[in-house]
């Protein structure tokens, strides 16, 4: 687990409901438990600054950092996706966007992960689909540097559907439940079952974040019969729901 992402699980996890700030010495606390030491957390601390995602704050325990406004509109439409609070229902039509691609090539790499991450897949050179409009889309090319043509299209053949590696993507959710049980499953007494909590439910976390950049959330209608991921988010959504009390007692008196 790299420092940075840790971070960012803090923040999006645990943070937005305390003003999304917090001081340095309460970062090292809640990371310590995950494995991730205190050089780490500073190290990740500067490079977040440095790349407009944290902002300096003075706190009453000291220095701190706050989420920027950009961080704060990330880590929500994040969240939704992590907790699956937007499902939408699905119309029936295609939204195609004809990228104009950047010139500089590490903005144009840049601009296929984004777009992967807000649900895009490439079917043709520079031509991204997604069964949903993506709200996201004008921020992801402004971020770019471009601009695309947007077409809605009533029907498509053969389906775009093998633009995603759903097989791929269904293996990773069986993987993630095999994981889940392994990190469930112990059951052991410690000393401190609120930490242990803590530890479990952000691994987790953690561990489901990482679909946000592989499953473009596609609607049942287009999933293949017995999709895993339906299992694998009643599993996610029980465990969490399971573990959070204890993991916010724990947050609780790292902060305060």
């Amino acid at each position: 687990m790299h420092a940075r992402s840790a971070l960012f699980d803090v923040y999006g996890d645990h943070l937005r409901g305390r003003g999304s700030r917090a001081p340095v010495a309460g970062l090292v606390h809640l990371l310590e438990p995950v494995g991730i030491q205190p050089p780490a957390v500073r190290t990740a601390i500067s490079r977040m600054v440095a790349q407009g995602w944290l902002e300096p704050v003075h706190l009453p325990a000291g220095r701190g950092y706050r989420a920027t406004d950009r961080a704060i509109r990330w880590l929500d439409d994040a969240g939704a996706r992590v907790y699956r609070r937007d499902e939408q229902s699905w119309d029936g039509h295609w939204q195609l966007a004809l990228v104009e691609p950047p010139p500089d090539r590490a903005a144009r790499a840049r601009l296929r992960a984004d777009l992967a991450f807000v649900g895009y897949a490439e079917v043709a050179p520079q031509a991204w689909i997604s069964p949903y409009q993506r709200a996201e889309l004008a921020e992801v090319l402004q971020r770019a540097g471009t601009t695309a043509r947007v077409v809605r299209a009533d029907d498509i053949s053969p389906s775009p559907v093998d633009a995603w590696d759903l097989d791929a993507l269904d293996a990773a959710y069986r993987a993630f439940m095999a994981y889940a049980d392994r990190l469930l499953g112990g059951g052991e007494q410690t000393d401190d079952p609120d930490r242990t909590a803590f530890a479990a439910r952000f691994q987790l976390v953690h561990e489901w974040r990482k679909f946000l950049f592989t499953d473009p959330g596609l609607p049942a209608e287009l999933l293949p019969a017995g999709w895993s991921g339906h299992a694998a988010a009643e599993l996610f959504t029980s465990e969490a729901t399971r573990l959070k009390p204890a993991a916010d007692r724990y947050v609780a008196r790292c902060l305060d």
